[in-house]
């Protein structure tokens, strides 16, 4: 597949491979360089580079803290990284998350590669520039734009997950599809197993369309969040027993949902969204109970508006909007679809 180019604050590419390890290679040359691995994985890094060169993360979310970040800085500076090294993080959306944020910062800025090695992680997390670490009060509270200075993609890496990772992983893609690119979703209902290379490379060049038009989120880049809002408080909510696109698959059916209560959403449009996330085996319910916690973390999003929650809504496949909404309104439209 070509690569697919993106530009933001610098021009990089996503590169689509079969063997990952001989494109990072150029990229490492003579300098310092370390990867950032999470602990499922070092098996396979180390039959690629050399075990001094890696360092390994838990896996998921856990890695996310700020202690985890400080401490990793602390041993960027014992090793005597400096501002040519380099920072290749592989591994899911959260480690990629994190190695982008550690590049952000150490020495005010230094290199890094973006390795995905899942599904959620190939066609969104690791690409955008978007990094950071989660705070005791919610997802991704700390952290910058700061882009890679390339994107590798191989498909192989797939084979290392259970199949829950991957269909939650195509909560990503499904969401592409209803923001942006119908025959995503034609692909779907055709049968993702045989159309999967098909789905990550258009989700990617969703990403890559609109983060090159608008790169720190000002509007334009808003409607990746198509479920996200309550999708996050969902994860949040549940101590990350469920899987960030098991979240955003619930928060896709409830922005659905509200979107053809306020916005004019088609019926049609609406069951589409059931069909699809249930063919993938991905939640479209949450505890009816959790309600009141769930408001307080969207409360506290990033994206809140005051005392309104913002919510990219639609008005069609590929027609998105944005609609601000009180939390009486909200509850009233939770408790009568999501919640049970």
């Amino acid at each position: 597949m070509k690569p697919i180019n993106i530009s933001a604050e610098r021009e990089y590419q996503v590169l689509f491979t079969e063997s990952w390890s001989e494109q990072v290679r150029p990229l490492v040359g003579a300098r310092r360089f370390v990867i950032l691995t999470q602990a499922s994985l070092r098996d396979r890094v180390v039959d690629a580079f050399p075990e001094d060169s890696i360092i390994v993360t838990a896996d998921g979310e856990e890695q996310k803290s700020l202690t985890s970040f400080t401490t990793l800085l602390e041993e960027f500076a014992n090793r005597g990284l400096d501002r040519n090294s380099l920072i290749i993080g592989i591994g899911g959306g959260a480690t990629t998350d994190l190695a982008g944020f550690l590049a952000s910062t150490y020495m005010r800025g230094i290199d890094w590669v973006a390795v995905p090695t899942s599904i959620a992680g190939m066609v969104d997390a690791a690409i955008g520039g978007k990094t950071g670490v989660n705070l005791s009060s919610g997802k991704n509270l700390a952290g910058a734009f700061y882009s890679p200075i390339q994107v590798i993609i191989d498909l192989d890496w797939l084979s290392t997950l259970p199949s829950r990772e991957v269909r939650a992983g195509l909560a990503e893609s499904v969401k592409c599809g209803f923001i942006s690119d119908l025959k995503i979703l034609e692909l779907f209902q055709d049968g993702h197993e045989k159309n999967l290379a098909e789905i990550v490379r258009r989700s990617v060049a969703v990403k890559a369309d609109v983060v090159s038009k608008d790169f720190r989120e000002s509007f334009q880049r808003e409607i990746l969040n198509y479920g996200h809002t309550l999708g996050h408080a969902v994860e949040r909510d549940s101590r990350y027993q469920l899987r960030h696109g098991e979240a955003v698959s619930i928060g896709m059916v409830f922005a659905a949902e509200l979107s053809h209560r306020v916005c004019g959403l088609s019926r049609d449009v609406l069951d589409l969204h059931y069909q699809i996330l249930e063919r993938l085996n991905l939640p479209c319910n949450y505890k009816r109970d959790s309600w009141e916690n769930l408001l307080d973390l969207m409360r506290r999003d990033k994206k809140r508006r005051g005392n309104s929650i913002r919510f990219v809504s639609l008005t069609g496949i590929g027609k998105t909007d944005r609609v601000e909404m009180e939390a009486a309104e909200l509850k009233d439209i939770y408790e009568a679809t999501v919640g049970r």
